[in-house]
């Protein structure tokens, strides 16, 4: 099922980023590239999605996406990528976790598939950068 998650995803490659949005073609951030996702391949989401700003609870040192994606996806070791994981990465040193991708390819030449500011949905090298900055993986419950 995991490939099946993965070539939806590229489905939305060229997306542009719009800040809170979740609809292919139209716009979305990374999270809403996730939610579409799942809408897809799992149906309703499984909760509505509060609004919120690009600072991600920043002030309040709040983890609310990791609480998130504990309720509603099964945690994967961090130390074992697979195909169509859900990476959750810290985007600075003491910073809450608040970017989303999804795992595309494994191996050398390991990327994912995620939207950002400034670029709409790509398929990224899972670069050394990037790399350092997961901080957690996590699998689509089984249908």
């Amino acid at each position: 099922m995991s490939a099946a998650h993965v070539a939806e995803a590229r489905r939305w490659i060229g997306t542009p980023y719009v800040h809170q949005a979740s609809s292919r073609g139209a716009g979305c951030d990374c999270l809403g590239l996730l939610r579409g996702v799942w809408r897809v391949m799992h149906g309703d989401e499984p909760e509505a999605v509060p609004a919120y700003t690009p600072d991600w609870s920043e002030a309040a040192r709040d983890e609310r996406l990791w609480r998130a994606a504990l309720r509603h996806l099964e945690v994967r070791g961090a130390g074992d990528p697979a195909v169509g994981d859900v990476i959750l990465f810290r985007m600075r040193t003491g910073g809450v976790a608040k970017h989303l991708g999804l795992q595309a390819r494994v191996g050398p030449g390991a990327t994912f598939i995620h939207a950002y500011t400034g670029h709409g949905v790509v398929e990224s090298p899972l670069s050394t950068p990037w790399a350092r900055r997961v901080v957690a993986r996590f699998a689509f419950p089984a249908r």
